[in-house]
């Protein structure tokens, strides 16, 4: 076989290389040297640290750098050939991981080796690793019958393939709508930004003229909170809440509801495979939380303290509308009014603030803060190949000029990339066995508003909080000083603990010595006056019992959903059901929310969505330490880099919290932070 890019290419990705020919000879290639190390370690019989975990270390990696970066195309550079070589290779890739997790032999010789004089003489992080790889074993089915092996991985091989199909159908169904406006008119209230971003995508696909309105999250907000034609807003919030369902103007075409039944019922059978009750508890068994009771007394506590808030919120937005008379309030008009709102109440609205927070004052200035709070200095380069002209990298380099990691960052939305923000790996930062140092490499993924009509991109000070959430999960994966892939940056930390360095450095946007450096107008330079950053902090808090609300909802859904299976459940009356008890907004009967909720039917968050806000009381209390001692304290900042982001996976979160903050996490500060009152 010709070289193939995707195998043992020295350092990153060779993107401009890579072709959907080239992926399965790939991943075919490294499954069967994956099968061969294992035979060879079993047949050697030298069960010691090195021979077994970073031997089978190194094949693993070869696969991941091999299949990660053409996950990530499929992500945000997708075409029909890409992602049918992509879709080619997830049964055999799920194929080989049941096959290695459920290896009696290999997980004996682990087993040999936790039982080993040698294991009292690793690290507490190498000790950690092996016990979790134990766990992990146990949870692929090692101790199942012959059968019962087989009907696991050919389980496992199915929801491979239904997450999949389930992103592609949310994908292709909001790429499938598209509407031409002709008339300016009918577009009365749009910012200049989305009246730029629309006119420039009508002249990207051949219209001589008019502004081409999509599904794409920055126009549909930008139509929902500012539009005045109301008819617009509802065609547009009915095409965006029926995507990939049976209702709405692609009524069935796409349509998740037998794929979302199909993942529930096999996620089921195989927690159930495994002597669980049900797939919640399966989801619990590597997190925080430690059973699903702990977990809806939390909820159901934040929603008792939240929804008289909220009730008030909604009945404060209803009393506005009706005095400018509109008083029909329907989903499609809360956006918009919420806007009103906000605007007469503080004299701010977020489109006022775009100007203020152009991308490249905001990258820059976001180094500067986390430069100052982690001690590390940010480096472009500009030798790197990339899959899109607008995509970044940037090094990460300590104070003795080490690069100590580095990432991609790719901001904006286009055809072909699915929507979202995300942080991914692009590789890990591990000890090789030639005994160098991987460095670690991050994928930072956002879908904001791209550069239109001349001007630079403009964000949102929403957008600028989205961008700082995904950095804060960047910093986790890079700043490790973790050498042991297992525990390595995210890897190995509870789920419901994964998102504290995320949303812990979302606090920066919001102090006034973060918003100097993060913003300045894109014309002037000047910085953000101090009158709107008052407004800002003053609005802060605006509707958020009501936005708190939502993010419970979701999560008792997602609970609820996988803790109550029975056969012919429906998860629309789930869904209902919640909404009766929690939601203050209830949605029309059409609305398909579900069918597009991929965190937890395609994105590792299923029976885990509670995770948001379990980790915001960790983040929020974190933070607390910071608004003690400084927003900019250098110890304060060093003391979280060192005994978080620096630790990974190696200690129980609990642990590494207390090791921080001197105590167990304490709701208050989310109260607070959240304008909730007790």
């Amino acid at each position: 076989m010709s070289h193939n890019p995707l195998i043992d290419y020295p350092d990153l990705p060779p993107f401009s290389d890579i072709r959907p020919e080239h992926v399965q000879p790939a991943v075919d290639a490294l499954v069967a040297a994956g099968r061969e190390r294992i035979r060879e370690v079993l047949a050697k019989g030298d069960f010691s640290y090195r021979a077994l975990e970073q031997t089978l270390a190194e094949e693993d990696d070869r696969l991941g750098k091999a299949f990660g970066p053409v996950g990530h195309l499929n992500a945000v550079a997708q075409n029909e050939a890409l992602r049918e070589a992509y879709n080619a290779c997830l049964p055999l890739l799920s194929e080989y991981g049941t096959e290695v997790g459920q290896n009696e032999d290999l997980f004996a010789a682990y087993q040999a080796l936790r039982d080993s004089d040698e294991f009292q003489q690793l690290s507490p992080a190498q000790r950690k690793d092996i016990d979790n790889t134990l766990r992990d074993f146990r949870l692929s089915g090692v101790a199942l019958s012959g059968e019962q092996k087989k009907q696991y991985m050919e389980n496992a091989k199915r929801l491979s393939e239904l997450t999949t199909r389930f992103e592609n159908n949310l994908l292709d169904a909001t790429q499938a709508w598209k509407k031409l406006v002709t008339d300016e008119a009918e577009l009365d209230g749009l910012p200049e930004t989305a009246l730029a971003g629309t006119a420039d995508r009508a002249r990207a696909e051949g219209h001589e003229q008019g502004w081409l309105l999509t599904l794409d999250v920055p126009v549909f907000i930008a139509v929902m909170s500012h539009a005045r034609n109301r008819a617009l807003r509802e065609e547009m919030y009915r095409a965006f809440t029926t995507r990939a369902s049976d209702q709405g103007p692609q009524a069935g075409e796409y349509d998740n509801a037998g794929v979302m039944d199909e993942i529930h019922k096999l996620r089921h059978a195989q927690a159930s495979l495994l002597g669980f009750a049900n797939y919640a508890e399966e989801s619990l068994a590597t997190k925080m939380a430690r059973d699903v009771d702990e977990v809806m007394t939390f909820l159901h506590d934040l929603a008792r303290r939240a929804k008289p808030q909220a009730e008030q919120e909604l009945a404060d937005l209803k009393a506005f509308a009706a005095e400018q008379g509109a008083d029909d309030l329907q989903p499609w008009d809360l956006g918009f009014w919420s806007e009103r709102l906000r605007e007469a109440r503080y004299d701010l609205s977020e489109e006022a603030l775009r100007p203020w927070f152009p991308a490249e004052t905001v990258i820059d200035g976001m180094f500067q803060v986390v430069g100052k709070l982690f001690g590390i200095r940010f480096r472009p380069r500009e030798d790197v190949d990339t899959w899109h002209p607008d995509v970044r990298f940037y090094e990460l380099v300590d104070d003795d000029g080490t690069v100590r990691a580095a990432f991609y960052l790719d901001m904006y939305a286009r055809t072909g990339k699915r929507g979202g923000a995300w942080m991914d790996d692009a590789r890990i930062r591990r000890r090789r066995l030639d005994g160098t140092l991987q460095t670690p490499v991050a994928y930072l993924t956002c879908n904001f508003a791209p550069p239109a009509g001349g001007k630079p991109g403009l964000l949102t000070h929403d957008e600028v909080v989205t961008l700082f959430h995904e950095f804060g999960h960047g910093l986790h994966h890079m700043l490790t000083e973790q050498d042991v892939p297992g525990i390595s940056g995210i890897n190995g930390v509870a789920w419901d603990a994964v998102e504290l360095p995320s949303q812990f450095l979302e606090n920066w946007c919001w102090t006034e010595e973060g918003l100097a450096l993060i913003s300045g107008h894109y014309e002037t330079g000047e910085p953000l006056p101090k009158a709107m950053l008052e407004k800002m902090l003053a609005a802060k808090n605006f509707q958020s019992a009501m936005g708190m609300m939502r993010q419970l909802e979701f999560s008792l859904f997602d609970m609820r959903l996988h803790a109550e299976y029975h056969d012919g459940m429906s998860i629309q009356k789930v869904l209902d059901e919640v909404r009766e008890e929690v939601s203050v907004v209830r949605p029309p009967a059409f609305n398909r929310f579900q069918n597009g909720f991929a965190h937890i039917f395609a994105g590792g968050y299923a029976a885990g969505y509670y995770s948001y806000k379990w980790a915001e009381v960790l983040s929020c209390d974190a933070y607390s330490r910071f608004e003690e001692e400084g927003p900019f304290n250098a110890d304060t900042g060093r003391d979280f880099r060192e005994k978080i982001l620096a630790q990974g996976g190696s200690q129980e979160p609990m642990e590494l919290f207390v090791a921080f903050r001197g105590r167990e996490p304490s709701v208050e500060p989310l109260l607070r932070h959240s304008g909730i009152g007790a």
